[in-house]
């Protein structure tokens, strides 16, 4: 499922596009919609991806408005094509408060930090059905639904094209009961079979930092292909926040490296996992 490009990330690169051209060419939103007779609404809510289908001949009048020519036109155009599928992952959509697996395959890099749970492209399935069971949010008809869309997004990992995981958790995430003991030992196991693939590096911040930076809550960057920006995600029971403003991606990429910097290294990472997996068959 993770194979091919995402619509829904198409539509956003192609609207933070025609919103740069408008700006790098110095006319207002206002200006743009008169020279076309549009509503200025219109305008801008294709340049905030506020659309589901572009139309191509709306395109095309903002790139003649632009005078964009050549290989430029060509991929803008083609990116509009491909912003007008649907998603593979559309059977879940009702699942998912935002555009997470689309942005997860379209990531070149994520950059994880959890402070309770185990991060979710590493779950197993009884861990997640735990999670889910527990939050009391989930209504039980969907909970088996929301595990296969959670171990789908795993085979983002084992896409050509898919990104680099790096995922620095808090040590109270493996010591947490969840389930059941047996449960997190078998999880706990996974995480470290999971530590073995190539586009996964796992690090755990052992309680004996003491605070450090990340202490204010979990988040992910997602970095893309430049000169595409960054995006935090921040996940609550209730909602996700995709947030792209510069300074705050730049505010948690500086969050996120002070963190990294107190993990331990892999091998003790690894170490110290199998050590509580241990603690957690003694109590199975």
């Amino acid at each position: 499922m993770a194979g091919g490009h995402s619509p829904g990330v198409r539509r956003r690169r192609l609207s933070a596009a025609l919103k740069k051209l408008r700006e790098d060419r110095g006319m207002s939103a206002a200006a743009v919609a008169g020279k076309l007779k549009w509503s200025t609404g219109k305008l801008t809510r294709s340049e905030r991806n506020e659309w589901k289908f572009p139309k191509r001949a709306d395109v095309e009048a903002l790139l003649d408005l632009y005078e964009v020519e050549g290989d430029d036109r060509a991929h803008l155009l083609s990116l509009t094509e491909e912003a007008r599928g649907r998603s593979d992952w559309h059977k879940y959509a009702d699942l998912f408060p935002g555009s997470l697996p689309d942005l997860e395959a379209e990531a070149v890099r994520i950059r994880s930090y959890e402070a309770l749970l185990i991060p979710g492209l590493l779950q197993t399935p009884s861990y997640a059905a735990a999670i889910f069971e527990a939050s009391q949010i989930v209504p039980p008809e969907d909970t088996q639904r929301k595990v296969e869309s959670r171990m789908a997004r795993r085979g983002v990992l084992d896409a050509p094209s898919g990104p680099q995981l790096v995922c620095v958790i808090d040590e109270a995430a493996l010591r947490r009961v969840v389930g059941s003991a047996k449960v997190m030992a078998e999880q706990l196991r996974f995480l470290v079979g999971m530590a073995a693939h190539y586009k996964v590096t796992l690090l755990v911040v052992p309680f004996e930092v003491g605070g450090h930076t990340a202490m204010d809550g979990a988040f992910s960057l997602l970095e893309f292909p430049s000169p595409e920006p960054g995006i935090v995600s921040i996940s609550t029971g209730v909602e996700s926040l995709y947030v792209e403003d510069e300074a705050y991606v730049d505010r948690h990429r500086l969050i996120f490296d002070g963190v990294h910097n107190l993990a331990l290294g892999p091998k003790k990472s690894l170490d110290l996992i199998e050590s509580i997996a241990a603690e957690h068959d003694k109590r199975a």
